[in-house]
């Protein structure tokens, strides 16, 4: 076996030990929602088949990525951000992690035959879209190729390679103030895609539990732009 595989065998291992000590480390929203209702995303974790990204990181093997996909800006909910593939849970799905695949099958196009379960996390509640979060991760054993299925939800699928997110030139702190508070969360700009909100909360949180995180400024502020917010 090869370096980079062995590294990547490692990334799926240290995923799996996060799962199984979930309820130390996943964060939490400073609001809470009122009757909310269950939704799923999958946090999906494989290698690239493209050309690595270049990074001096040694915590990951530089072809590690993870899916996301950027909203589109006519949705009610979280209009034109960078997020997990998910949606609200159906009648028909068997449970929450059911729902995950399903969603990222519908937004994305991948092939859920591809898709091994690791875990699912703890709910999270996201009041600003009244919705009660599990984030549920996985592995893809067998890439399948991914698109924007439906325009009218998702106009963008890439894959992020995790080095990329784990370089501390590509973090900071966002800033939205709102009703006379502000929030403040990790984010993420990877070539001018930003990731903040719940999925870089998330990520933030994932990269700590697995110890691929890098030192990261903190103390550098960034307000989230009208386009990333999606006003």
């Amino acid at each position: 076996m090869t370096a980079s595989a062995e590294t990547i065998r490692s990334a799926r291992d240290d995923l799996i030990a996060a799962v199984r000590r979930a309820d130390s480390w996943v964060p939490s929203l400073p609001f809470d929602a009122v009757d909310p209702l269950p939704a799923s995303v999958l946090v999906l974790f494989g290698r690239l088949d493209s050309i690595p990204a270049r990074t001096d990181s040694a915590t990951v093997a530089a072809d590690l990525d993870v899916l996301l996909q950027r909203r589109a800006a006519t949705l009610s909910s979280h209009p034109g951000q960078v997020s997990f593939p998910g949606g609200r849970q159906d009648v028909g799905d068997a449970d929450v992690i059911a729902t995950a695949v399903r969603e990222a099958e519908e937004e994305t196009g991948l092939d859920p035959d591809g898709v091994e379960v690791l875990g699912a996390l703890p709910e999270i509640p996201l009041a600003v879209s009244n919705y009660l979060v599990t984030p549920v991760l996985g592995w893809w054993r067998r890439p399948s190729r991914v698109a924007a299925v439906d325009h009218a939800e998702t106009v963008d699928v890439f894959r992020v390679p995790v080095a990329q997110l784990l370089d501390p030139a590509n973090r900071y702190t966002s800033t939205l103030s709102r009703g006379g508070e502000t929030y403040r969360g990790p984010a993420f700009d990877i070539d001018g895609t930003v990731v903040w909100g719940f999925t870089a909360l998330v990520l933030d949180a994932l990269f700590e539990a697995t110890d691929w995180a890098l030192p990261w400024d903190r103390s550098i502020e960034r307000p989230v732009s009208p386009v990333d917010v999606g006003n």
